[in-house]
């Protein structure tokens, strides 16, 4: 890797204005481009200690070996120009959000003749209308099914046109009446044309004016004893309204907005955006990308609407591809993509994090499917098994093991400002959860916030049971080797496994207890790490400075897999038994209220908060339970106010 010392400008060289810059490798390929608001500033930045820079900023700036600018007039132009760059190089630790799938189109050919509808896929074609894009094809298909029926026009291919005026005889949706069948002349192409405007009118949103003069025909035919008409009238509303029902209300007063949510972690991120038009949910799409830096979420948001607004292809009708209104989970971290915005449209446009009302609650609901998005891909990542497999090469190597790590056991440490602290023990084999034998302990022998001598503990009980098992069952025929299965029952004996690979939550400290203890039982035959979660490094014992994987490694994102699972597994556990100690510690005084009337509370109420939120009618319902004693039970909840749980190791507010 190059010295940044070697390509640094000279001093005063970089001018102050705004402008865009890249770096560019030995070979000349591009691999970072930003922008800035003053060039000389930002770029200075990037020269300064290495020591001060973050672990992914001093890779790029090492793998670089050549830095060039650009000087324009203002921030929005040089937001311009970044997105130019970005798409014309495609640099390598730039944040590129990528579809997680392919999103289908209902497309109408209006530079035809006779235009047609169908639901497509991929690039845009010019003189054709798109609307869209929808999650789901049949959804849309099924949609079309029942416009159809009130607005009769072509949807079949080219050939199956041709053959049909070639012949005289239409189709069958045709005959069926779902088609006005233009091929044999039922109608000419102003009339057809006619029916594809009011298609497009109704899928665009505008559908109050539609059925209101589909009501007023209806009933003009009534009057006038057209009883047939009327009857296929009143089929075309109710087809337009059960199409209409698929599309459900979010906001009553018809706004026009792109709600974006995303999900993130150290390692990727997910972005969902639903498309509201006329207040309704057109469309909706998802991206996700990898992580390439520390970006914060303003940041990561900043970067996402440039990509998503730059091109034509976002839009979800034909107007403008950028909506009234753009509600977003944060803002971004430059005021100037606003302006930006505003340029695209053409208009004012509103960009701003909703509060309360119908637009929170649909931006939580986005935000719930960005976050099942993202485990999806994790899912899908994680059951690919040459990817796996890669991922524990990448391993053995970078920890200098031996063989690969087939069997790898994480441990991880919670508690409530020093009380109720417990651990966790999650097993991943071939990178797969093993849940059958995860394991929970109860750290007993540690009194505070103590989490280095809490991972001592955990690791000493854990492989203590490991010898203990190993010395019970031994194979006489075999006295070197371990039996693994228990010669009784026949039931394996999960503490008797040896690992490949002991992972610990945490830096330093964490390790060096970890080893500790192995040293302490005559262990030396296990290797250890330690996962720390601010800068994901990876620490060996013994050493000063950490294994720093590739943000690209499938190592790093099985390691972090596995750190996170076993996190989880503590935050569960320390919940459930700090939620039975409050209830305990809450109800002490009530009396009259034994264990068995406890139980019962807990298996009515299902959680604390919802016991607390109970009215003395309610609880009263609880059977054992009289007016009186659910009274006490009340006052004494409201006497005493919930505790903050607070995870010391992440600074976790647990609710």
């Amino acid at each position: 890797m190059a010295d940044p010392a070697t390509y640094r400008p000279a001093p005063g060289s970089i001018p102050l204005d705004p402008g865009v810059y890249r770096f560019s490798d030995a070979t000349g390929r591009v691999i970072y481009v930003g922008k800035a608001k003053s060039l000389r500033s930002r770029l200075n930045s990037y020269f300064a200690d290495p020591a001060s820079l973050h672990s992914r900023t001093q890779t790029m700036v090492r793998t670089a070996a050549r830095v060039d600018w650009t000087v324009v007039q203002t921030e929005v132009e040089a937001l311009q120009l970044e997105y130019a760059w970005i798409q014309e190089f495609d640099p390598r630790f730039n944040v590129k959000y990528r579809d997680d799938k392919s999103y289908p189109w209902l497309a109408v050919t209006w530079s035809e003749e006779f235009p047609r509808v169908f639901v497509g896929r991929g690039p845009k074609r010019k003189g054709t209308r798109y609307f869209g894009p929808y999650s789901h094809a049949w959804a849309i298909r099924e949609t079309v099914d029942l416009l159809l029926r009130a607005f009769p026009m072509r949807s079949c291919t080219s050939g199956v046109f041709k053959r049909a005026q070639q012949s005289g005889r239409p189709c069958l949706l045709g005959y069926i009446d779902k088609c006005s069948a233009p091929c044999v002349g039922r109608v000419d192409a102003e009339e057809h044309r006619e029916i594809v405007a009011d298609f497009c009118t109704f899928v665009s949103g505008q559908s109050g004016p539609l059925l209101r003069r589909l009501e007023r025909e209806m009933k003009k035919a009534s009057e006038a004893m057209e009883y047939e008409r009327a009857a296929r009238l009143r089929d075309d509303i109710g087809a337009l309204r059960r199409a209409m029902e698929k599309n459900a209300i979010v906001f009553a007063d018809g706004t026009d907005a792109d709600v974006i949510a995303l999900a993130e972690d150290p390692l990727e991120v997910a972005i969902q955006v639903f498309h509201v038009r006329g207040g309704r949910v057109r469309g909706e799409r998802g991206w996700v990308a990898d992580r390439m830096d520390d970006s914060s979420t303003g940041e990561l948001i900043q970067t996402f609407l440039v990509q998503l607004y730059a091109g034509d292809e976002t839009r979800v009708d034909e107007g403008s591809p950028v909506p009234r209104e753009v509600l977003v989970p944060e803002l971004p971290s430059d005021p100037t993509v606003t302006e930006w915005l505003r340029q695209r449209r053409g208009s004012g446009v509103s960009l701003r994090v909703p509060q309360r009302g119908d637009k929170r609650t649909l931006m939580e609901t986005v935000t719930k499917n960005a976050e099942e998005a993202l485990v999806r891909h994790k899912t899908r990542r994680a059951s690919d098994l040459s990817t796996r497999n890669r991922a524990l090469e990448e391993i053995q190597a970078a920890l200098d093991l031996p063989e690969v790590p087939l069997r790898i056991e994480c441990f991880d440490v919670s508690n409530l400002q020093g009380s109720e602290v417990v651990a966790s023990m999650v097993v991943f084999e071939d990178g797969l959860a093993r849940k059958s034998e995860y394991r929970r302990f109860v750290i007993r022998g540690v009194e505070g916030q103590n989490d280095v001598a809490s991972m001592h503990e955990v690791i000493t009980r854990r492989f203590r049971r490991l010898l203990e098992e190993r010395a019970e069952l031994t194979d006489p025929d075999d006295p070197d080797g371990p039996l693994l299965v228990d010669p009784t029952t026949g039931a394996p004996r999960k503490f008797a496994y040896t690992p490949g690979l002991v992972v610990v939550d945490g830096g330093p400290p964490q390790v060096a207890a970890a080893e500790q203890a192995l040293a302490e039982l005559g262990i030396t035959d296990i290797a250890l790490c330690g996962l720390a979660k601010r800068l994901e490094e990876v620490w060996l014992p013994g050493e000063d400075f950490p294994v720093i994987l590739p943000r690209t490694s499938e190592g790093l994102y099985l390691l972090q897999r596995i750190r996170d699972e076993a996190h989880r597994f503590a935050i569960t556990h320390h919940r459930g038994r700090r939620s039975r100690t409050m209830l305990e510690s809450a109800l002490d005084q009530v009396s009259g209220l034994g264990e068995i009337r406890r139980k019962a509370l807990v298996g009515h109420f299902g959680s604390m908060k919802k016991l607390r939120a109970a009215t003395p009618e309610e609880i009263s319902q609880v059977p054992g339970i009289g007016p009186r004693l659910a009274e006490s039970i009340a006052t004494a909840l409201a006497d005493r106010p919930p505790a903050e749980a607070v995870n010391t190791a992440t600074g976790e507010v647990l609710d």
